[in-house]
């Protein structure tokens, strides 16, 4: 299983971004497809999950409103359209796969991408 996450950068406050996670070597319907993010000196944490078998999706609060996870079954890719973002999104953005029937936690995950960095400067 490889998951290969991209789009990361350097963006002012405000300003959007798009992740993407393509994902093989897994049954992709069969995951829930999530990001989690680790901010410099803190936990990693959940950020948003694209539910499988199924359009939901879960969002943490403090990026609900500004964040939209969405899932491409035919691509095998899972995006993250980032907007308004703000200083403290700064963090290394993980996508994962899971089949848990929860999904906010790290351990409901068994498939890790390498992680991509967005900065926000302000």
């Amino acid at each position: 299983v490889q998951l290969q996450a991209s789009g990361g950068g350097l963006v002012q406050a405000g300003a959007s971004l798009r992740l993407s996670c393509a994902a093989s070597g897994l049954a992709f319907t069969n995951y829930n497809m999530g990001w989690f993010r680790r901010a410099p000196g803190k936990e990693r944490e959940f950020v948003a999950t694209a539910r499988r078998w199924s359009s939901k999706t879960n969002y943490a609060d403090s990026v609900k409103g500004r964040f939209t996870i969405s899932r491409d079954n035919d691509q095998n890719t899972v995006y993250l359209q980032m907007s308004s973002l703000r200083p403290e999104d700064t963090a290394v953005y993980y996508c994962a796969a899971g089949q848990n029937n929860g999904f906010e936690l790290t351990v409901d995950y068994g498939y890790w991408g390498q992680g991509t960095l967005v900065t926000v400067s302000s």
